[in-house]
Order: structure tokens, then sequence, then C-alpha cells
């Protein structure tokens, strides 16, 4: 082994260093991807995350399922306390409803109202065109198949961050 495929010894196995590193580019990516997302629902004034949140809601209810917030966390792959938080928030702009869950008294059951509708749609179409643009120089076919195993690799994934189906998007889970 040499000094350059020993990471203790101050080097790195890339020989471009970070610039060559999967994780470090993906990182790059992903905040450059996120930046886009954000500056697409501020006229909508969302958040990405009550985007998520908002959009996991919808399309559950139009699955025909009342998701409690345990439920949407999961769906979404957010913490459950935050979850909760979001939620709130977009209980007071009048775009869901939480109800006491039939199914358990310490959960509430989530809903979407019809403004939430609305808003979902428009929404869940303005961060496919930032995805369409985004993604183009790839081709989304290769992409959604690269990203959807990597999704579901058990060696880098757990279940309580694997992403969920969601809008568009089949179960990744085994």
């Amino acid at each position: 082994m040499t000094d350059q495929d020993d990471p203790s010894a101050g080097g790195t196995r890339y020989a471009g260093g970070p610039a060559d590193s999967p994780g470090f580019l993906l990182w790059h990516v992903t905040l450059r991807w996120q930046r886009a997302v954000t500056a697409a629902l501020a006229p909508l004034d969302l958040t990405h995350v009550q985007f998520v949140l908002l959009a996991c809601t919808w399309w559950l209810a139009e699955q025909g399922r009342t998701p409690n917030q345990l439920d949407l966390a999961g769906q979404a792959g957010t913490d459950v306390k935050m979850t909760s938080q979001v939620l709130r928030t977009l209980e007071s702009k009048e775009l869901i409803e939480r109800r006491p869950d039939p199914r358990d008294s310490r959960a509430k059951s989530v809903r979407p109202t019809s403004r939430g509708v609305a808003l979902a749609r428009r929404a869940v179409t303005t961060v496919e065109q930032v995805d369409e643009t985004f993604f183009a120089p790839i081709g989304r076919a290769p992409l959604v198949d690269t990203l959807t195993r990597l999704a579901a690799s058990d060696q880098v994934s757990t279940d309580r961050t694997r992403p969920r189906a969601g809008p568009g998007r089949p179960q990744v889970d085994k």
C-alpha cells in the first residue's frame, strides 16, 4: 500500500482529491439542487421540507390513505419531532388538517385541505420542472435507476433513511 492508498497517511484514495470523491461530488450536487428547489418554492411560500411533507400528505391521500405523523415522517424520511413542527406550520397555513388518529389515541392523522391539495399540485409541478432542467444533462431514466439502486442498498441505508414511495415514484423497500 502506498501513502496515496492510505488516507491515514494524509492522502486520499482519489487521485484528484475531493474533486474525484463521489460523496463529495454528491454533496455539492445536492446543495445546488436544493438551492434551485428552494428558489422555485419561494413564490409559493413553501420551504423545501414543507413541500416534501405537503406533497407526501397529498400523495398518500390520493392513494386512499390517511397517514398519521409517524407515517408521514417515514414516507418523507424526516425526523418525527421536526415533522410535527413542520406540520403545525402547514396547519397554521390551512394547508393540512390534523385530527386524533382513530387507530392510535396518541397520534394525529393528517390530511390535506382543498387549499393544500391545490398548492401541492402546483408545487409538485414546479419541483418537477426544476428536476427536469437540473437533471437534463444526465437523462431521467439512468439517473432514476441509479438513485433507486442506491436508495435500496442495504450497504448504505437503513430503514429510517431509505426513501419511501412518493409522488410518481415506486416503493424502493424490499
